[in-house]
């Protein structure tokens, strides 16, 4: 069993680094674009799609105002890259958005930032995923009526894929990645010259239908309400930008030069590629319904709605289908790949909340393949627990999505102000000066335009289910404050408490016993070996044939040691010798009570199941007990023996396929 789940092992991660080949786990730009900013890039699938369901509400005549939208959200974006590119030449330890905030606005507010971000990089899995099901399901129907199966299934994926280390998924998702950015470039350009240089009608099946509208009368205070809540909708194209603030020391040397360049990088293709897509979809007269059967009028019985990429593919490519083919499935690709930004940066945020000890600190620790294992597994099973939930339906996971990462915005900005007016009351250096004031107005900007979505997203999505991440983070805010509380009060207990040296007067030694057998007498045997001052057998009475049978062996042999025998009305065995215990802790209470407890040691799982049942209760509870050791003398049964021959080869260098990778007895390869 252990060879068989050891080999499975290695098949899906691979073989284990060593500590000190970290570096080569570290990334260049061209592999840390796809990396880091494959989430950022493929929001513009979903992102300008939500901006037209939204406006659909009040008729097809609000798709005007669509590019105007954009245009807001593209510049959003230009300023929140910017300002980005100054917190990782400030801050490129990799802790981002956290480290900022904690640094120059307090813990509480880093911790806030913290629970926001983590938050965010789990929804951002499941919008990823979800969103992907939908792009496939386009294109295979299939897919589309076994959603949850399907992100269920990609998230399995993508965690193995991580599994294996940052570089690897890196390069594995490098292709996709630059797949869809030049596809949907080239999409976008071709589409642009029938229009403007070959002046051709090009037209969406869906502009040949009507929008029967929600409620085709907003005026004032309710229509900007609207265009509030399709800005906020649009605001998904900016998350996954903090990403790289947070992942910076997977980057290669000058770290902090080469993250801010990706910065650019995904901001450039982020903005054209929304742009792009909206003022498109608006010149082929693309028509997106929230609800396709009752709002579309005049489609044909039975239509399924593609998504709107799927719609401009079709159009732009009309009579050349692999292109739709090659749009659909990159643009499906890449959205399962998106997650791939969460995978990297929830983990590494894990890391620096439990070296901070706001988390388990199993968190800090990385895997055999140099990945921070277990934050990878606690993100693809919440991920997994809100695509159960909600469905996998993106409409209604995305209004739980952006409050956490325009949160992290707001005190991240704040943070970076106070940061350059602290170092201007002490720098003297006038060049120096005009970049740090010059940082601070970037970084001020950013402030402000994201202060004011952030109050957008709360009004337009509080109600329709941005309360939750709230709920959410307040939860994980909390949660992080116990465990910091309950690290902190354990070492103040550990350290206020000064060993006396003061040993204690005796020792009083018990072996439990059940039967004579080997086991037994080496319990026996070891126990004298400690040399305590009182030494003594004990045994309990649930079945009085088997208890005299067992006395009167006792009595036979020339054991010395005297055999207690406790008697138990209700046949229980852990309760009676806890009582015994105490009595001989309350009799003499400098004595030390050492219980010596016989194990078998086995060689399979199910063997277990069969015995140290009673040693394993028995121990737990004595382990509570002041005063009190447990000892406990393994026993090696025959089928431990395979074990014991593994451990001896993996020791001496034979990890399972060595010999057919090419190495020798010795560990050398023959070769």
């Amino acid at each position: 069993m252990s060879k068989v789940s050891t080999a499975t092992k290695r098949l899906i991660l691979g073989r284990p680094f060593r500590t000190d080949k970290l570096g080569h786990t570290l990334l260049p730009k061209r592999i840390a674009l796809p990396v880091f900013a494959s989430d950022a890039m493929s929001s513009v699938a979903y992102a300008p799609e939500e901006i037209f369901l939204m406006l659909s509400i009040a008729g097809i005549t609000a798709y005007v105002y669509a590019p105007w939208i954009g245009l807001a959200v593209a510049i959003l974006m230009a300023v929140v890259v910017a300002s980005y590119r100054q917190n990782v030449h400030a801050y490129p330890s990799g802790g981002g958005d956290y480290e900022v905030a904690t640094v120059n606005l307090g813990p509480n507010a880093g911790l806030v930032v913290g629970s926001a971000l983590m938050v965010d990089y789990v929804l951002t899995v499941a919008v990823s995923i979800s969103s992907a099901a939908s792009n496939i399901g386009s294109a295979v129907p299939f897919v589309a009526e076994h959603k949850v199966l399907f992100a269920i299934a990609a998230i399995a994926v993508l965690t193995a894929i991580n599994l294996r280390g940052v570089r690897e998924s890196g390069t594995t998702f490098a292709i996709p990645t630059y797949a869809f950015i030049f596809g949907m470039l080239i999409m976008l350009a071709w589409g642009f010259v029938r229009i403007y240089v070959f002046g051709e009608d090009v037209q969406a099946e869906s502009a040949a239908f009507d929008l029967q509208a929600e409620d085709a009368h907003l005026y004032g205070i309710a229509f900007a309400f609207l265009i509030a809540r399709a800005f906020s909708s649009g605001c998904a194209a900016l998350t996954g930008v903090e990403a790289i603030s947070n992942g910076v020391p997977a980057f290669r040397k000058p770290k902090a030069r080469n993250a801010a360049t990706t910065l650019a990088l995904l901001g450039a293709f982020a903005i054209t590629l929304l742009m792009g897509i909206i003022i498109l979809a608006e010149k082929i007269g693309i028509v997106y319904a929230a609800d396709p059967a009752d709002q579309l009028v005049g489609a044909p019985e039975g239509y399924q709605q593609k998504t709107l990429i799927a719609q401009l593919a079709e159009t732009v490519f009309s009579g050349f289908p692999v292109g739709f083919f090659f749009i659909t499935t990159a643009t499906a690709l890449i959205l399962v790949l998106a997650a791939n930004t969460a995978f990297n940066g929830f983990p590494v945020l894990g890391s620096v909340l439990a070296q901070n000890r706001y988390l388990p600190r199993q968190l800090h620790t990385r895997g055999d393949r140099l990945a921070f294992s277990n934050g990878i597994l606690f993100l693809s099973g919440a991920a997994i627990g809100f695509v159960i939930v909600f469905e996998a339906e993106v409409t209604r996971l995305i209004q739980l999505y952006i409050v956490g990462v325009f949160v992290s915005f707001v005190l991240s900005q704040t943070g970076m102000i106070r940061h350059w007016t602290r170092h201007l009351r002490t720098e003297t250096d006038p060049a120096q000066r005009t970049r740090m004031k010059r940082s601070r107005v970037i970084n001020s900007v950013g402030l402000a335009m994201t202060g004011v979505v952030l109050v957008i997203v709360l009004l337009t999505k509080f109600l329709a289910g941005a309360w939750i991440a709230i709920v959410a983070m307040t939860a994980i805010f909390v949660l992080m404050k116990s465990i910091r509380r309950h690290y902190d009060g354990v070492s103040a207990e550990l350290d206020e408490q000064e060993w006396d040296g003061v040993l204690p007067s005796r020792t009083h030694s018990i072996v439990l016993v059940s039967k004579l057998h080997t086991p037994t007498m080496r319990a026996l045997a070891y126990a004298r070996a400690t040399r305590p001052d009182t030494l003594e057998a004990i045994t309990v009475n649930v079945d009085e044939s088997d208890t005299r049978a067992l006395v009167r062996q006792w009595e036979e042999t020339d054991i010395t040691v005297p055999l207690k025998v406790i008697e138990s009305p209700y046949r229980e065995i852990t309760k009676p010798i806890l009582d015994y215990v105490r009595r001989v802790r309350r009799d003499s209470p400098r004595d030390v009570v050492t219980v010596f407890i016989p194990e078998y040691v086995v060689g399979h799982w199910w063997e277990q199941l069969l015995h140290n049942q009673s040693a394993l209760r028995l121990k737990s509870r004595l382990l509570f007990q002041p005063g009190v050791m447990v000892t406990s003398v393994p026993w090696q049964l025959t089928s431990s023996e395979r074990i014991k021959r593994e451990s001896a080869d993996q020791a001496a260098g034979h990890a399972p396929g060595a010999i057919r990778r090419g190495f020798d007895e010795e560990g050398k390869t023959g070769r």
